[in-house]
């Protein structure tokens, strides 16, 4: 059966469909020995040669669903001018290729998806979804209750607002404050970004849950296959909410550092 072949490719575990789609607009495919480079270009897997990079194209029948639990210094592309570690490499026990479903920064740790089901991928990093994604971040000194106000409500990045997000103050130290930030958009570095657009410098940064999906036990470089119902909940849900407990928008603790308990809420 014929199908585009940006989706054959996502769906054989080379890259997400998007990135396909680039691959093809750069020459890099070809279908029965012809470099095809129009992204409504259809193939059929089962009887076209197509190649990527010079690559013969392998489509798995396998599904396979990983949750990682990435370390600082690793890439989460499937390849790197510079020879970086790459997510992949922690993936030794794993046969089929599989790639990132979006992405975590080189500094950046905590829960990483791992798919070769390209329409699965999709889903999940289509904005419209707005799949919410919880970061720990640990900013330099103390983070103010106006500071928190503007993440929630939304700061300016490329001239363009963010939405609303969910920010509480989750620990506090006389040096620094850990900070739990949750939005549902994907823009690159935003949560770096976020806080540098509120003068918040950001040490270290981890993400501790995607969906209903958490990083749980996991150590740094551990990974784990997802259940069924996992993957089906994870990709049929529009906006998934945390079940286990509700917090509210921004929270400051009481402490020395603090003379009174600030909250601070934003619907979407």
């Amino acid at each position: 059966m014929q199908e585009r072949l940006q989706k054959i490719i996502s769906a054989a575990g080379i890259t997400s469909r998007r990135a396909a789609e680039e691959l093809i607009l750069k020459g890099q495919v070809t279908v029965n020995g012809n470099v095809v480079t129009e992204l409504g270009s259809k193939a059929d897997p089962a009887k076209d040669t197509i190649t990527v990079n010079g690559k013969p194209l392998q489509v798995s029948q396998k599904r396979l669903y990983i949750l990682l639990n990435k370390p600082v210094g690793y890439m989460t592309t499937l390849d790197d001018p510079e020879g970086r570690p790459l997510v992949t490499d922690l993936l030794k026990e794993v046969n089929e290729r599989v790639y990132p479903v979006g992405r975590l920064d080189y500094n950046t740790e905590g829960l990483l998806l791992l798919t070769n089901d390209g329409d699965w991928a999709n889903k999940l990093m289509h904005p419209s979804n707005e799949i919410d994604k919880e970061y720990h971040v640990r900013v330099r000194g103390k983070a103010h209750a106006s500071q928190l106000a503007q993440l929630a409500g939304g700061v300016l990045i490329d001239d363009r607002k963010t939405s609303p997000a969910t920010v509480e103050v989750i620990q506090s130290s006389e040096n620094n404050d850990w900070l739990s930030l949750t939005i549902h958009e994907g823009r690159n570095r935003q949560v770096r970004r976020m806080c540098e657009a509120v003068s918040l410098s950001v040490v270290r940064l981890k993400r501790v849950r995607y969906g209903s999906l958490s990083v749980g036990t996991l150590k740094p470089g551990e990974f784990r296959y997802l259940t069924d119902t996992e993957v089906r909940e994870l990709g049929q849900t529009k906006k998934t909410v945390m079940q286990e407990k509700t917090r509210p928008a921004a929270r400051i603790p009481s402490s020395k550092n603090y003379k009174e308990q600030n909250t601070i809420k934003n619907k979407r």
